[in-house]
């Protein structure tokens, strides 16, 4: 029998207008939990949505989970009472941490079939929610960032289903690993391509390390000629 974990809450929530820094600034980062099944697309569940869709949705990045065990250090951290969805994720988990968790592994959820595709990075839109401006940096350096799935069969999902694991991806490249690679070992080059190696990484976060291993490698032949 495959592996599988609970859901804790499955969220959704439309884009809406927010004052930030004498602008306003549309965002989809409030989710709130629903009680009956949606249809989860491609690109997103029914009722959902993102307003930066440079940064945010998209294929890849259709689905934003949240592990439920990260709430209690962020209610103690941030004194409060955090609610479901308090991280913009659509779906609020138990069992599936970023060291559980790889890239490429495959889910069966409801009726649907989802990946996992990328680490998130978060983005200044919870600094804005909670009014903390150091907070996407404090989340980004614990690790405590939750993840993305791309959507692989489209159908319904209720708050009820459960996550089963049909496929663990045979590289093994934790989520909490590609974070450390990402943010923290950021010359490991052995680690970028041992995730580069990974067929269902994220197009961004393939360009970003792509990017990065190439940098090195001119830094390291420039420092050989003497340049």
């Amino acid at each position: 029998m495959h592996k599988a974990v609970d859901m804790v809450s499955l969220n959704v929530g439309l884009p809406q207008s927010f004052a930030y820094q004498n602008k306003e600034v549309m965002s989809g980062i409030v989710k709130k939990p629903v009680a009956e099944r949606v249809f989860l697309g491609t690109l997103h569940f029914e009722g959902d949505g993102q307003a930066d869709l440079k940064h945010h949705g998209g294929k890849e990045k259709a689905v934003c989970v949240y592990p439920y065990e990260h709430y209690d250090f962020w209610e103690k951290e941030l004194t409060l009472k955090l609610e479901h969805g308090a991280f913009g994720e659509n779906l609020t988990t138990s069992g599936l941490v970023e060291e559980q968790v790889h890239i490429g592994d495959i889910y069966e959820l409801g009726e649907a079939v989802v990946q996992v595709s990328q680490p998130r990075q978060p983005c200044f839109k919870l600094s804005m929610k909670y009014g903390i401006p150091e907070l996407p940096v404090k989340v980004q350096e614990t690790g405590y960032t939750g993840y993305y799935f791309r959507v692989l069969q489209e159908g319904y999902v209720g708050p009820g289903d459960r996550l089963v694991l049909r496929q663990k991806h045979p590289a093994e490249v934790s989520v909490s690993y590609a974070n450390q690679i990402m943010h923290h070992d950021k010359h490991n080059i052995d680690g970028i391509k041992r995730i580069l190696s990974v067929d269902a990484l994220s197009e961004s976060w393939r360009a970003t390390f792509e990017k990065r291993l190439k940098g090195i490698h001119t830094d390291a032949s420039e420092r050989l000629n003497g340049k």
